[in-house]
């Protein structure tokens, strides 16, 4: 991944370094459970960590990739940098074990570590969009349907639905890690033949993760599509977030704007320009990790008890994914935090149309009281309400006082009572509490 959408944390998971010493664990775990099943000296995995740290606690990439440009196998190469750097003791290094076990337990140990961060990520956002919710939970601004004036609504309200959005998302990841924090050391065709069961339970416990109950070589691939299908589903729920305050920021609406910094420039060309780049951003960063799960999908069908062609999918959509999630989640919720909001803006434009957002509840009104038919009370309504589109008149409250059909029906005090917002916001408390828990 590019270092402009990385941030340091999630990259050190991904690096060479952290690779070869999970693989390092991996192995030397193992070769402690030998230990204990007889099948190794006693003692051979701390000789092999100490003559390890005497060489200098350190694999040298290099050489790994030198050995490996002659072996044309990575983990053969590793292998072989750690009995230069080990000696004898060595020997019983990788007994009975095949790639797949390090390789497959390995991106497990990744992909767990990755979702802690994530999870961390996750959880700023929440805590971004609960403090602006309940800051806005009364803040008045109309509602739209196909970006069309509708009712009122609030803006915390708003808030309220991404942050239940956000927290089913925290669950899922959770679930995601867990299905995919999974351990293998079962051997070759996963049948434990060449290495006793106890080796995986063993490493299993010691690096922090489930065992897997029956692999054929390698860790089914359902595992890792459910993992990057959750964050392309968090991709999208960011994406859905961004693109809200993209259209709240645009200078017809100017209802919420990103924060503009002293210094910032909008534009190259117009001096005046301030543009929402950062949910412009997040749009395109959510396009790169779902881009990643249909690849993920397509790596659940492997030969027999394995092949190879998920594993140049996953070098590369483990860590872009990960790391580009990462980034998302940060710029989302610094987003939240400093977003610019214009209260007043949103009454202007809750007035646009001269009340027509209340047309539903003169409706029902109609229906309800003057015992008009739907049919009948509708046409009434929306021939009123044309009106106003169409720029005859300013104000639905005086039309519908000065059509015979309706003041015959509801008097001009039950209309004015009609155009009162508190009306839409009666129950934000109630919803509050059930998003809220509190």
């Amino acid at each position: 991944m590019i270092p402009r959408y990385s941030r340091p944390e999630m990259v050190k998971i991904w690096s060479q370094e952290n690779k070869y010493q999970i693989w390092f664990d991996i192995e030397v775990h193992a070769l402690e459970a030998l230990e204990q099943l007889s099948i190794a000296p006693k003692g051979t995995a701390s000789r092999i960590r100490e003559n390890f740290q005497k060489a200098g606690g350190k694999f040298d990439e290099v050489r790994i990739d030198e050995i490996e440009s002659v072996t044309k196998h990575d983990v053969i190469a590793f292998l072989t940098h750690l009995a230069e750097l080990t000696g004898e003791n060595s020997r019983f290094v990788h007994y009975g074990m095949t790639s797949s076990d390090v390789l497959d337990t390995c991106l497990s140990a990744q992909l767990a570590q990755a979702s802690d961060i994530l999870i961390s990520g996750l959880e700023r956002v929440l805590a971004a969009l609960k403090k602006r919710a309940i800051e806005h939970k009364d803040t008045v601004c109309v509602g739209r349907s196909h970006g069309i004036h509708a009712e009122p609504v609030t803006f915390g309200l708003k808030l309220a639905r991404f942050y239940s959005e956000f927290e089913r998302n925290l669950t899922r990841l959770k679930i995601a890690k867990k299905e995919i924090a999974v351990c293998a050391i079962s051997g070759a065709v996963g049948t434990f033949a060449n290495v006793d069961p106890f080796v995986q339970k063993y490493v299993a416990q010691k690096m922090g993760l489930d065992e897997e109950s029956v692999s054929s070589q390698v860790i089914p691939r359902d595992r890792h599509a459910m993992f990057f299908a959750t964050l392309g589903v968090i991709a999208s729920s960011i994406e859905n977030l961004a693109i809200e305050i993209r259209h709240l920021q645009r200078t017809e609406v100017l209802e919420a704007e990103e924060f503009f910094s002293k210094g910032q420039k909008g534009s190259s060309a117009m001096p005046h320009k301030r543009n929402p780049v950062l949910s412009e951003n997040l749009t395109g960063l959510a396009r790169m990790v779902r881009a990643a799960v249909v690849p993920a999908l397509e790596n659940v069908a492997l030969w027999h008890e394995r092949d190879i062609s998920h594993s140049s999918v996953e070098r590369m959509i483990a860590p872009d994914s990960t790391i580009t999630l990462d980034f998302a989640l940060n710029r989302l919720a610094g987003l939240i935090e400093n977003l610019s909001i214009y209260p007043e803006n949103m009454q202007r434009n809750l007035d646009r149309l001269g009340g027509l957002v209340f047309s539903q509840r003169v409706l029902l009104a109609l229906i309800d009281e003057a015992g008009i038919s739907r049919e009948d009370a509708y046409k009434i309504v929306q021939t009123n309400a044309m009106k106003i589109w169409s720029g005859e008149a300013t104000s639905f409250l005086t039309l519908l006082k000065s059509d015979k059909l309706v003041s015959e029906k509801l008097s001009d005090k039950k209309l004015e009572e009609i155009f009162d917002f508190k009306y839409h916001t009666k129950n934000i408390d109630h919803i509050f509490k059930q998003v809220f828990k509190n």
